[in-house]
């Protein structure tokens, strides 16, 4: 009797957190695709399959890039590095990734003999970060109600 209470329960909180998401308006589509049409981030469905995280952004790190340069112009390589404690190799992967999706720009020049790196967010990057805050605040509303 108790396991059919919290079986009826959850699927009640399921049911509210895919109704939260459907509001948001979400989908494969505002998930950040690329411009071919593709899911950059691999999105996958979210709780009833009603709308999709954007796995790009999900990742700890990738999420620290977009943070950093949503808050900030523009921010060096070596900034980055600094401000997020990583490695030289980890976070060209991540940026890289992040640059493929149109999400941050990357320009290289020299100061004097030595090259520099900047990185700066993308309206498109701005978006599907918004887009990503907007999904986890939901989930977030939901799961408080639900308690």
């Amino acid at each position: 009797m108790a396991e059919q209470a919290a079986r009826s329960r959850r699927g009640r909180h399921e049911g509210e957190v895919a109704r939260e998401l459907r509001d948001l308006g979400g989908g494969a589509s505002a998930a950040g695709g690329s411009a071919a049409g593709g899911n950059p981030g691999g999105a996958v469905p979210a709780v009833g399959g009603s709308a999709s995280l954007d796995r790009l952004i999900h990742e700890r790190l990738r999420l620290g890039i977009v943070s950093a340069l949503a808050v900030n112009d523009k921010l060096s390589f070596n900034d980055l590095k600094a401000l997020l404690q990583t490695t030289d190799g980890n976070l060209s992967v991540h940026a890289r990734k992040l640059e493929d999706a149109g999400y941050i720009t990357c320009v290289k020049s020299f100061e004097g003999r030595l090259p520099r790196t900047e990185y700066a967010l993308t309206e498109t990057g701005r978006c599907a970060l918004e887009r990503y805050l907007d999904h986890m605040e939901a989930l977030i509303r939901v799961t408080r109600a639900a308690r």
